[in-house]
């Protein structure tokens, strides 16, 4: 019998496929005396052989998906399981303890990791006690005979089931096989619906415990629309939910035939319609669904799908390949945000009771800490800026002394470059993202000195609100629509006017279908959100008025008290 859950939609489309249990195995083992170690020392062969085999086979992968810089990790996990000192200590524990080797494994390579983590000034050796950690786990599964999942390997078509899906996870999806993922945790602006938008896979979160309640290979149906999950469904269910993906594709034929239309509305206003990425492969998706720019593309993933800190040269490759497939369109590129809940393996951030309100993004490079890595991202985009139309943004901005910091270095840099006789582009716009309330309340002294604003509503929201985006328990108070919020926009918008400046919007709110009509009136001048989002909003904005919005927004703005009297006002003046 069908079992029906209800999560989060988070990225559209639908599926039916088997499951995949994208969830880590129990590893744990008994410590056994063994007088046969000659046969133990044969298991710990044998693991270690199956571990390389693997480790190849995802490399592989990696190689054709993420290519071979982002594939070399895995380079350093296979030297780990080939190192004779490393496994001759194992054997040797093996015959001098006479103990059995899941035992031996875990006391050698506890012992390695103890070490190469107190190293502190030794970056390259913790990253070693990091590839030490993956490798032991590997090949302790081979040693009990379990499977670790291996998203890379997957090949047939597949609907993941995990907790949460990390970055590195998603990025390991191949569209093909991967038809859509379900998970127990997240929302629409966690990282996991961000990575699924960009890749454009059906996504559900928040189904609280999925992973609970589906075993690898049963069949599920799960709609990224409506947010509806089915376990085991009968073939009419089936059925009807392919029928609701027909017609979902049938939809978005229908909005590719305004690809190429300028992004109008009903009385001729235009609005920039532009696309968030992640790396360089994403353009293709955003020149397939007509974007006009790049609003967002946030340089993170260039740092946390490494194993080290990007050189210059490697993050000017990745930005000038950005700058040229758009093509001479606007791109906005938002520098480092590492930081709560976006973690480094190769950087150590401090442990602290508010991440979200700690150390990260710009107050990182800023620091002393964070001042060479910032630097050297500057200098590569500057010297990519001569390759299309560059615009600099600074994330996690609170005071205007810090955007004054940060575009000193900038300055300080560019000068550097044009004495080393580089040419640098002399239209670069440099900007800010606003998503702390205390830079909306004073965006009228940010404007005199910035080019743009860009508003990152996903933190801006729970900032305002007092409500962890991720926690489902306060999830009622991430409330885009709520007049509170609606004001902090409409006071940046306006700011940014006053000062001949324009102002975007790169959080999810841009490229939600509701609030659309509501940021029109207020006058917000461009809209990023994922590509797949771009050709519906132009096809909504194609029957929207733009002075109705105006009145619209006018009204929940100055008699508006909840959420909910602002979507009924939504829902009058859009019908």
């Amino acid at each position: 019998m069908s079992e029906k859950l209800k999560g989060i939609a988070a990225s559209s489309g639908v599926a039916v496929a088997k499951a995949y249990l994208l969830v880590q195995p129990d590893l744990s083992f008994e410590t056994k005396n063994v007088e046969d170690t000659d046969h133990e020392e044969a298991r710990l062969d044998d693991a270690l052989a199956a571990s390389l085999s693997e480790l190849s086979l995802i490399k592989d992968k990696a190689i054709s998906s993420l290519g071979e810089e982002a594939a070399a990790v895995f380079d350093a996990h296979m030297m780990v399981l080939q190192d004779p000192e490393m496994i001759g200590q194992i054997k040797e524990t093996i015959r001098a303890k006479k103990t059995n080797a899941e035992a031996a494994l875990k006391e050698v390579t506890d012992m390695f990791i103890t070490i190469f983590e107190g190293m502190d000034d030794n970056v390259y050796m913790q990253e070693r006690a990091a590839d030490i950690k993956d490798v032991t786990k590997r090949v302790q599964a081979n040693l009990q005979g379990v499977k670790l999942p291996s998203p890379a390997l997957i090949n047939e078509e597949v609907i993941i089931v995990a907790e949460d899906l990390t970055p590195s996870e998603t990025a390991q999806l191949d569209k093909k096989f991967v038809k859509a993922f379900v998970t127990n945790i997240g929302g629409k602006t966690s990282h996991s619906a961000i990575m699924a938008n960009t890749l454009e896979i059906p996504a559900v979160l928040g189904t609280k415990n999925i992973t609970e309640r589906v075993t690898n290979g049963q069949m599920l149906a799960a709609s990224g629309l409506t947010g509806e999950v089915i376990i085991d469904p009968t073939d009419a269910e089936q059925d009807e939910f392919r029928k609701a993906g027909a017609a979902f594709e049938a939809q978005k034929a229908e909005w590719a035939a305004l690809k190429n239309a300028e992004t109008v509305t009903a009385d001729g206003k235009h609005f920039e319609l532009a696309a968030n990425i992640g790396k360089p492969a994403d353009v293709e998706g955003v020149n397939a669904n007509g974007a006009e720019a790049i609003g967002l593309y946030r340089t993170e993933f260039l740092y946390m799908e490494s194993d080290h800190f990007p050189t210059e040269d490697e993050q000017f490759e990745a930005y000038k390949a950005v700058l040229e497939g758009m093509n001479g369109k606007p791109v906005v590129v938002r520098t480092m945000d590492i930081g709560g809940d976006k973690k480094l393996p190769y950087f150590k951030l401090p442990d602290e009771m508010n991440p979200f309100l700690g150390w990260r993004a710009l107050r990182i490079s800023l620091s002393e800490a964070g001042d060479g890595m910032f630097r050297t991202q500057l200098r590569a985009l500057l010297r990519a800026s001569v390759y299309g139309q560059l615009r600099i943004m600074f994330p996690m901005v609170a005071l205007v002394t810090e955007f004054r910091a940060a575009k000193k270095i900038l300055l300080e840099e560019e000068a550097k470059l044009k004495a080393e006789g580089v040419a640098i582009a002399d239209d670069i716009e440099v900007g800010i993202m606003i998503e702390i309330p205390a830079a909306a309340m004073l965006a009228d002294q940010f404007a005199k000195e910035v080019d743009f604003f860009s508003i990152g509503t996903n933190d801006l929201i729970q900032y305002t609100m007092a409500s962890d985006r991720m926690n489902e328990q306060v999830s009622y108070l991430y409330q885009p629509y709520n007049p509170s919020i609606l004001r902090l926009i409409n006071n940046v918008v306006k700011a940014a006017h006053a000062e001949g400046k324009w102002a975007g919007m790169c959080g999810a709110m841009a490229g939600d279908q509701t609030a659309v009509p509501l940021l029109m009136g207020i006058g917000l001048d461009e809209f990023s959100m994922s590509a797949t989002s771009v050709l519906q909003t132009r096809a909504l904005m194609k029957k929207l008025d733009s002075a109705k919005m105006a009145e619209l927004a006018d009204k929940a703005l100055t008699e508006a008290a909840t959420m909910e009297e602002v979507l009924a006002l939504v829902d009058d003046y859009t019908k």
